[in-house]
């Protein structure tokens, strides 16, 4: 199935120069959804993945199915101050700053193998940081999976050395 035909582009938005690539029109199509997420459980079936991690708001929605699908749980990596119990946290760069991402200090075990999915990668900054959240707990992350590579922010290079599957390329 070619799921860039699921993909909205929206010119000058968020800001003028942008071409956002929207994932709801691919998310409003049942078809194309189950398969985008079947092409992620099958690119993680021969990984023995123990749980998947999914940074906010767009790695859940792709990360939970693909956790259902495969048996496992779902840990969320969220913006500093939304996890309710004690977390670990890591500051990463942003275009214009730095963020915050956190992670439940207690959800990943040491030694358990980890699937990171996320929409889209970008600039490779959001990943990155999920990464060191994951392995500052012990875990291995086994895997990487992403809708989405924009390879012209050159993401992937802040990924080298891991395992890493995209389903569309811009």
């Amino acid at each position: 199935m070619d799921l860039k035909q699921f993909i909205t582009i929206v010119p000058d938005w968020p800001r003028p120069g942008i071409s956002f690539k929207d994932i709801s029109s691919l998310m409003e199509n049942g078809e194309a959804y189950r398969y985008a997420t079947d092409q992620i459980v099958e690119y993680a079936q021969d990984k023995q993945i123990d749980i998947v991690v999914g940074p906010e708001a767009r790695g859940f929605i792709i990360g939970c199915p693909v956790a259902y699908s495969l048996g496992v749980g779902f840990a969320p990596v969220r913006k500093e101050g939304k996890l309710p119990r004690e977390t670990i946290k890591v500051e990463y760069g942003l275009e214009y700053g730095k963020d915050v991402l956190t992670m439940h200090k207690d959800v990943i075990k040491p030694g358990q193998r980890v699937l990171i999915t996320d929409d889209l990668l970008a600039t490779g900054g959001t990943i990155e940081a999920t990464i060191k959240l994951v392995e500052e707990l012990g875990g291995v992350v086994a895997g990487i999976a992403f809708l989405i590579d924009l390879t012209y922010l050159e993401g992937r290079s802040k990924l080298e050395g891991y395992d890493v599957l995209t389903l569309m390329t811009y």
